[in-house]
């Protein structure tokens, strides 16, 4: 099997093309954002013609916390489209034969039960925070939808609750919040502080899942015969964010006093996803939180050590 990886280079994509590097059979194609940008409809034209891949999943994506979704809304709503469409249909017209297309939790409703199951989207509105990527993402499940429907390819979604792990973008305002608390914390640590300020109540719920156990996720969804249109990937369990800044914190290990600045955004309240239907097909996540915040802060000392830590 020839496979696509769209945002080979990210956190997402980087964990594919470990993934898939060992998978007997596999070849993979991907290029960079430089060699090949995906907002522009003419060059994607051209390199699915050229590579003709039998297969395809689509990483790539503009990402960010609530900060850079707040600022850059524009950005994340035309580029996300952009990204989806142009992939998406280019797949289409030159006989992809299959395409996994990466979304994300937030494209539920801000009051959606919890656990969050696949049929609640759009049954109420989104989080205004995140709304711009929202949307995008949801036309791009939507996209591989109708495709499917009306043309009978095997284009489908599956849609991750919050990544963490190797190859994270630590940037002190646009990251997410756990590696956002990472490099807080470690340079706190480092700079001897006796505080460090923590956005929000510290009272939302959040489940993290570990991009490894995504790539594993998505192989596993790519060897199904008929995937469900869209599915939930996450491990089933949540913590509060007070939760996660203590044991980055301890892992860390800072040992000063966490500051909670409620001026500042919490989002929404909780973000737990519904995962019965993967793991009725037969998959669950293996990395717990405390396993995998330790190699990931291990992993952002060795990349800082390096020079190639992503801020």
């Amino acid at each position: 099997m020839k496979l696509y990886i769209a945002g080979h280079r990210g956190m997402v994509g980087s964990a594919l093309m470990r993934r898939f590097q060992a998978e007997p059979g596999v070849s993979l194609v991907c290029r960079t954002s430089q060699e090949l940008d995906l907002s522009r409809q003419a060059p994607v034209e051209a390199f699915f013609a050229a590579e003709k891949p039998d297969a395809a999943i689509i990483a790539a994506a503009r990402v960010g916390g609530i900060h850079a979704n707040n600022t850059y809304p524009a950005e994340f709503l035309y580029e996300n489209l952009a990204i989806a469409s142009n992939t998406l249909h280019a797949a289409y017209r030159n006989g992809v034969k299959r395409v996994l297309f990466l979304g994300s939790s937030c494209i539920y409703p801000k009051q959606a039960p919890q656990p969050m199951p696949e049929e609640c989207l759009l049954t109420s509105a989104l989080e205004p925070t995140n709304e711009a990527y929202a949307v995008a993402k949801i036309a791009g499940l939507k996209l591989c939808q109708y495709y499917r429907r009306q043309y009978g390819v095997l284009f489908h979604s599956a849609m991750p609750t919050n990544l963490y792990g190797p190859g994270d973008n630590y940037h002190p305002l646009d990251s997410h919040v756990l590696p956002a608390l990472i490099r807080r914390f470690h340079e706190a640590a480092k700079a001897g502080s006796a505080e460090v300020a923590a956005w929000g109540t510290g009272l939302p719920r959040r489940e993290f899942l570990h991009v490894d156990d995504l790539a594993d996720a998505c192989a596993f969804l790519l060897r199904l015969g008929d995937p469900p249109d869209w599915i939930n990937v996450g491990t089933g369990t949540d913590v509060t964010i007070r939760q996660l800044t203590e044991l980055v914190a301890a892992t860390v290990g800072f040992k000063g006093r966490i500051v909670w600045d409620s001026s500042k955004p919490d989002g929404t309240p909780r973000k737990l996803l519904d995962v019965s239907k993967l793991a009725a097909l037969g998959w669950t996540a293996k990395i717990g939180l405390q396993e995998g915040v330790a190699s990931t802060y291990a992993g952002f000392l060795a990349d800082e050590a390096a020079g190639r830590l992503r801020a």
